[in-house]
C-alpha cells in the first residue's frame, strides 16, 4: 500500500460525500489534492492541501472547507486525530494499528513489497552509456552508466516495461580516427610502420587497447591485414573489427559493473545504411519542419554547427529550442543531429512513446534540440526526457586522482571496479542527484564508519542479520516456524510493538512505496539511496536506544511474544532494505567484518 495515495483517496471520497450532503458544491476538481508528509514531524503523520486548493472553487473560505474536511477525516477508523493548521493545511495522525498493518505488508511481500502498477505495462525505453566505441569505459562513464541502470529497475519495479538501449556511435569522423589508429597498430605490428599522417589524421587513440585489438586481428587471420593503405575492403574490415572489438570489451566492462542492456542500436548499420536517416528527413520535410536558409550570427559564443551560409535547417525554435539547427555539412553529408533524429524516430516507431536519454555532462548543450527534434518527428506523441550527469571528481584522500583518455593515461571503470568492488561504485554514484557535481573518495569509501553511505547502509541489513543468527540460539524452535512471510500465521501480537522508536521504523518502512513511485515519476533513482539512508539511521538508532535502554532491545531473554513481534520488525527493516538495494543492483551484506 502507498499510505499517501491512500489516504489522498479517502480524501476524496469524503469531498464526494460532503458535496452529495450540499457542504460543497458538486464537481469539484481534486486532482490538486495531495497528501505528504508534513514539513515538521511534531505535526502529525500526513499532511493534505485540499482545502487550501479547494477554496476558490467551491467559493468558500480555506478555513471552513478544513472544518468540514477534518469533522469527517475523525470519523474515519484509521485517523486518530485531525487538526488544521494555518489558514487550512489539515495535520493527520495516524492509530497505532494501522502502521502495524503496514508492517504485516512487508512481511508477506518480501522484496517484491513496493512493486507498483504507476506504469501500467507502459513501454520506456532508457538509453545510456551509448560511449563511442574509441577505447574502453572510463571512470567518467560510471555515474551515467549506473543511473541509467538503476533508473531502468526502478521503473520496472513501478510496473513499466522497460528496455535498456545502447546507442552505438559507430559512424562518422572520430571511428574513422578509431579505424586509422587501429590499421597504424596492425601495421607497427606486422614491420609496416608508416607515418601518423598516412590517413590526413594522426593515431588520436594511443591507448593499449588499440594495440590489443591489432594483435587479437592478427592472431585470427594475419594474411587479412595485408592489404593497401587505401584499400576500401581493408578500411572497412578495419572500422568493422575494430568497433566489434571495443564494444565487446565495453560490454565485459560493464558487466563487471554489473549493467545490462537488451538492445545494442548502430548508428551505421541500423540507421545509416537502412536509409532510416534520410526517412527521419523526410518525415520532418513532410510535416514542414525543415527549410533552407541562413542562420543569424550568434550572439556571445559561436555555437560548433554554425556556418555563416544557406543551409539546411531544422526549424527548432517551434518546439523549444533556442535557434534553428542546421542538418546537412558544407559537404552535403547528414550532421550527427541527423542521425540523433533518425535514432529518437526509429526508437519511437519501435513502440516507445516515452524515452530517456542519460548523458553526460559535456552533452548538457545538446538537450533542447533534440527534445525539439523528438516531438517534432513524432508530431508531439512522443517523449523525451533527457538525464545530464555531471561530472565526478575522483580523489585519494583529497587529492585528485586524474585521467587523459587521449593520452592514453586512462583510469576505466574495470580498475575502480577492481579496488572497491561493482557494489560501492553503484551506492555512491546515487549519493548526489545526477545534475549535481560527486566527489568519489577512494579512500572515504573504504572507511566503516558513518560517514560512509555504503557501509552505513549495508551494515544496518547485517545487523539484520546478526540479531536473528543470535535469535535462534535463544529461541530455536520459535524461529524454526516461520521465515516471517505471514505474522498472523504464526500468532504474533504486534500490538506489543508500542514503542514510539518501533512505530518509527514501521512508518519509515511504509514510505518505500511511495518512494517508489515518486522516483519513478520524477526519473530519479538517487531518491532511492537517500530513502535506505533514512531507513538505517532509523535502524541504527534504535539499536543504540536498546544499548543504553535494556527494555528495548530485540531479544527479551524469558519472553517469547515480544521477542517475536520484535524480530517481526527487524525482519521488515531487513526486508525493505533489501529490496532497495537490489533495485540499486547491490547486494545485501549479511555480515561486516
Amino acid at each position: 500500500m502507498n499510505v499517501f495515495s491512500h489516504f489522498r483517496g479517502e480524501i476524496a471520497s469524503l469531498i464526494e460525500r460532503l458535496s452529495a450532503a450540499g457542504a460543497l458544491p458538486a464537481g469539484l476538481d481534486t486532482a490538486r489534492v495531495t497528501v505528504e508528509p508534513p514539513r515538521d514531524p511534531t505535526h502529525g503523520d500526513l499532511a493534505t492541501n485540499a482545502a487550501m486548493v479547494l477554496a476558490k472553487a467551491a467559493g468558500k473560505p480555506p478555513r471552513a472547507i478544513a472544518d468540514a474536511i477534518a469533522a469527517g477525516l475523525r470519523l474515519l477508523p484509521d485517523i486518530e486525530a485531525a487538526d488544521i493548521a494555518g489558514p487550512g493545511f489539515i495535520n493527520l495522525r495516524v492509530r497505532a494499528d494501522f502502521w502495524r498493518a503496514r508492517l504485516l505488508d512487508v512481511l508477506r511481500a518480501g522484496l517484491a513489497y513496493g512493486d507498483g502498477d504507476l506504469g501500467q505495462g507502459e513501454k520506456i525505453n532508457v538509453e545510456f552509456v551509448s560511449t563511442n566505441p574509441t577505447g574502453l569505459l572510463h571512470v567518467g562513464h560510471a555515474r551515467g552508466s549506473v543511473v541509467g541502470d538503476v533508473l531502468a529497475s526502478l521503473l520496472a519495479k513501478a510496473g513499466f516495461a522497460v528496455t535498456r538501449e545502447y546507442y552505438v556511435n559507430d559512424a562518422g569522423k572520430q571511428v574513422e580516427a578509431l579505424r586509422d589508429s587501429f590499421i597504424g597498430r596492425l601495421k607497427q605490428q606486422l614491420g609496416e610502420p608508416i607515418p601518423d599522417s598516412a590517413f590526413g589524421t594522426t593515431y588520436q587513440y594511443p591507448g593499449e587497447e588499440i594495440a590489443d585489438a591489432a594483435r587479437a586481428a592478427l592472431a585470427a587471420d594475419p594474411a587479412k591485414w595485408r592489404g593497401p593503405l587505401g584499400s576500401p575492403a581493408l578500411l572497412d574490415a578495419a572500422q568493422r573489427f575494430a568497433v566489434a572489438y571495443m564494444m565487446d570489451r565495453i560490454r565485459e566492462d560493464l558487466a563487471a559493473l554489473g549493467v545490462r542492456h537488451e538492445v545494442f542500436t548502430s548508428e551505421r548499420h541500423d540507421l545509416v545504411e537502412k536509409g532510416k536517416v534520410d526517412e527521419a528527413l523526410a518525415t520532418l520535410q513532410k510535416l514542414g519542419h525543415i527549410y533552407v536558409g541562413k542562420l543569424d550570427p550568434p550572439k556571445g559564443k559561436t555555437p560548433d554547427d554554425w556556418e555563416p551560409r544557406e543551409q539546411t535547417l531544422f526549424r527548432a525554435t517551434a518546439f523549444g529550442d533556442d535557434v534553428d539547427r542546421p542538418l546537412k555539412k558544407s559537404d552535403g553529408s547528414w550532421t550527427y543531429f541527423a542521425s540523433d533524429i533518425a535514432y529518437h524516430l526509429d526508437k519511437f516507431r519501435r513502440g516507445f512513446r516515452t524515452m530517456i536519454d542519460v548523458w553526460g555532462a559535456d552533452h548538457a548543450g545538446y538537450v533542447k534540440r533534440v527534445e525539439a527534434a523528438v516531438k517534432a518527428v513524432t508530431d508531439g506523441a512522443g517523449a523525451l526526457d533527457v538525464k545530464v550527469c555531471q561530472l565526478v571528481k575522483f580523489l585519494e584522500r583529497g587529492e585528485p586522482v586524474r585521467m587523459s583518455k587521449r593520452a592514453g593515461n586512462v583510469i576505466t571503470v574495470r580498475d575502480v571496479v577492481d579496488q572497491v568492488g561493482k557494489d560501492v561504485i553503484r551506492l555512491i554514484m546515487l549519493t548526489r542527484k545526477n545534475d549535481a557535481p560527486l566527489e568519489f573518495d577512494f579512500a572515504k569509501v573504504r572507511e566503516q564508519s558513518k560517514d560512509n553511505p555504503v557501509f552505513y547502509i549495508q551494515y544496518a541489513h547485517a545487523r539484520c542479520r546478526s540479531v536473528f543468527r543470535q535469535a535462534q540460539e535463544a529461541f530455536p524452535d520459535a524461529l524454526a516456524r516461520s521465515d516471517f512471510s505471514d505474522s498472523r500465521l504464526m500468532g504474533i501480537s504486534l500490538n506489543l510493538l508500542t514503542d514510539s522508536g518501533e512505530l518509527g521504523l514501521i512508518k519509515t518502512l511504509a514510505a518505500w512505496p511511495r518512494t517508489v513511485e515518486a522516483a519513478a515519476e520524477a526519473h530519479e533513482p538517487h531518491r532511492l539511496a537517500f530513502y535506505l539512508g533514512d531507513v538505517a539511521a532509523a535502524f541504527h538508532g534504535h539499536w543504540n536506544r536498546g544499548t543504553s535502554e535494556p527494555g528495548l532491545r530485540f531479544i527479551v531473554e524469558g519472553n517469547e511474544p515480544l521477542t517475536a513481534a520484535r524480530l517481526a520488525l527487524v525482519r521488515g527493516v531487513q526486508l525493505v532494505i533489501a529490496s532497495g538495494l537490489t533495485v540499486i543492483g547491490v547486494a545485501p551484506a549479511e555480515e561486516m567484518r
